[in-house]
């Protein structure tokens, strides 16, 4: 309970006001125990958030990596047939 007290002495050339407030042993409580709770949940999850998306975009990448090894793989492959055939053209005409 707080009680509140409001003395006011007369009697000098300005009156003067004088406030007392009174704490019967309360606690100091902050009133923003739940609020607190709530902005550290959704900071847990924001970073949870965070890691997920960066471990996908990192798993993304080495499949892009993959892919295109694969297909300079495959230039290389038809490259390569396509010199063996320009040999083999080559071989015909001069043969004859």
């Amino acid at each position: 309970m707080v009680e509140e007290r409001i003395t006011t002495v007369e009697g000098t050339p300005a009156p003067t006001t004088h406030t007392t407030i009174i704490h019967d042993g309360e606690p100091a409580r902050s009133g923003g125990s739940g609020a607190t709770m709530m902005i550290v949940l959704l900071l847990i999850v924001a970073v949870i958030g965070g890691l997920y998306i960066f471990n996908r975009s990192s798993s993304s990448e080495a499949a892009k990596d993959n892919a295109v090894a694969s297909a300079a793989s495959s230039v290389s492959n038809a490259a390569d047939k396509v010199g063996s055939a320009a040999e083999n053209a080559a071989d015909k005409v001069t043969s004859k």
